[in-house]
């Protein structure tokens, strides 16, 4: 990428979660191949993980660092070394996870004085409030970074501003979102809990974060206008606020070696993935992963077992190391699971090179629980998605997919009826159904797979020539006037 001829410096200040953490180290990446000068503020165990961006920042001939400082796990009551949203025991302390991430003021303050770094913008992650309070004192411009689509954050705008949720009297009942451009509804066990206002806890965080964004600057969103560009366009009307869009930051990870370590160390070798997938017909294998957060009770991971086994198709299978249980780890030794798939099957305990495996020609589908990081890797590599959504915004991304892009499908017509209900299982039989249908040889599947590949190939522009590559230009010019 072009470097501009002016220098900044951005301070980044992520939410300590891998969903937020990766697209701002990505962003990094991004500024800096523009000439800019970019300071990332982490704590010990998430500096440990990116090391990978240092070094390459290193090789580079980048300005991009790390400042560290500590997590207040003690004073918030949390374990020690909870410096992760995904090292939380529990979800039920996500909470005080975030009441403690915005404790960080001072000693910011403290480290920025202390190692006299100047920073020109303050980039934060929109739930960070204290950011503002630190931009005033820095007198320098904030902008608030988005981790999700326009999709979610035109819809979440619209179901707030027309008070639809008053009006609604289950968590079951359908209503559709006023003012988008296609026909969508939801239901309020469908979303996020600080959209179905769940607490006066959750309901408080809510409004401190809207708050804090309608003070900044401007928006930064990880997405593009090739991507979703009727969304894009209703966002920035209703914002009222510069908006950029500037995704998919993951294509910033251009070789082989930058995708292999985005994230986290592997939990594989990447000669023996390389390896695997290079021996597998183009399009036949279908990777699945559930991300970081999400967590998939023994039975289900069994049922899912059971349905990837039965699909008779190719197949990488991330699991998260919380959750091999040891009920379930008895269950893949005494039914040999990994010996019946025969050399058909790759299973890896832990954290996947995701990026590597999604641009492989290899992969032909994804099972996705539809995290916004995820669904923009599946776009950008042109691969049709299975989704299974369970949380967060996770539904939104799903009824993107499939009902807006028409790149996917879901795991079973119950899918979003389902993955609601605490306990709930979707059977290894509806699982292989879902797999057969993405890979569908007749009209609707070969129309899915062609659509795919062309909408990667315009996420692909984005970055390299079309309007996130304009608006990244846009984007600092806006700080360099201000």
């Amino acid at each position: 990428m072009a470097s501009t001829n002016h220098h900044l410096h951005f301070l980044l200040v992520p939410l300590m979660s891998q969903s937020h953490l990766i697209p701002f180290t990505d962003m990094a990446k991004l500024l800096a191949h523009r000439g800019q000068t970019v300071t990332i503020i982490m704590t010990p165990l998430n500096a440990a993980r990116f090391n990978a961006i240092i070094d390459y920042a290193i090789n580079s001939n980048l300005k991009i660092q790390f400042i560290t400082l500590n997590f207040p796990c003690q004073e918030a009551g949390l374990p020690e070394g909870c410096e992760n949203l995904d090292s939380l025991p529990s979800p039920d302390l996500s909470v005080k996870f975030l009441k403690a991430s915005n404790t960080l003021q001072k000693p910011v303050e403290n480290l920025l004085r202390d190692l006299q770094i100047t920073p020109t913008c303050i980039i934060s992650d929109f739930c960070l409030t204290w950011t503002t309070d630190l931009a005033l004192k820095l007198r320098i411009p904030r902008i608030v970074f988005h981790t999700v689509s326009c999709f979610t954050l035109l819809c979440s705008h619209n179901l707030e501003t027309h008070k639809v949720y008053e009006s609604i009297t289950s968590d079951s009942q359908p209503f559709l979102v006023p003012e988008i451009p296609d026909r969508i509804e939801f239901t309020k066990a469908q979303l996020p809990a600080w959209a179905r206002r769940s607490s006066n806890e959750q309901q408080d965080l809510f409004d401190k974060y809207k708050e804090a964004e309608q003070s900044a600057q401007g928006l930064l969103v990880n997405t593009c206008e090739e991507i979703e560009p009727s969304y894009v366009e209703g966002y920035q009307k209703v914002a009222m606020n510069n908006v950029w869009c500037i995704g998919p930051l993951s294509l910033c990870n251009k070789t082989a070696s930058s995708k292999f370590e985005r994230g986290n160390k592997p939990a594989i070798d990447e000669h023996r993935c390389l390896k695997w997938l290079d021996s597998m017909k183009p399009r036949s294998a279908i990777y699945v992963c559930f991300g970081s957060l999400s967590h998939l009770l023994p039975n289900q991971l069994i049922e899912l077992g059971l349905g990837l086994e039965a699909s008779n198709r190719p197949l990488i299978w991330t699991i998260r190391k919380e959750s091999c249980s040891k009920e379930f780890e008895k269950w893949l030794i005494e039914q040999k699971l990994e010996e019946r798939l025969n050399g058909r099957g790759l299973i890896i305990r832990g954290w996947a090179p995701q990026m590597l495996i999604l641009s492989h020609p290899a992969i032909g589908g994804f099972l996705t629980h539809c995290g916004w990081n995820s669904t923009l890797e599946g776009i950008s590599s042109g691969v049709p998605m299975i989704t299974w959504p369970l949380s967060a915004e996770q539904f939104y991304n799903a009824k993107l997919i499939v009902q807006v892009l028409k790149t996917g499908v879901y795991i079973t017509d119950e899918a979003l009826v389902q993955c609601q209900k605490v306990g709930a299982l979707v059977k290894k039989e509806d699982i292989r159904k879902g797999i057969e249908k993405s890979f569908d040889e007749g009209e609707d599947g070969v129309e899915r797979r062609k659509r795919a590949q062309e909408l990667g190939e315009r996420a692909r522009r984005a970055l390299e020539e079309g309007g996130s590559y304009l608006n990244v230009t846009l984007f600092i010019s806006n700080i360099l006037c201000n």
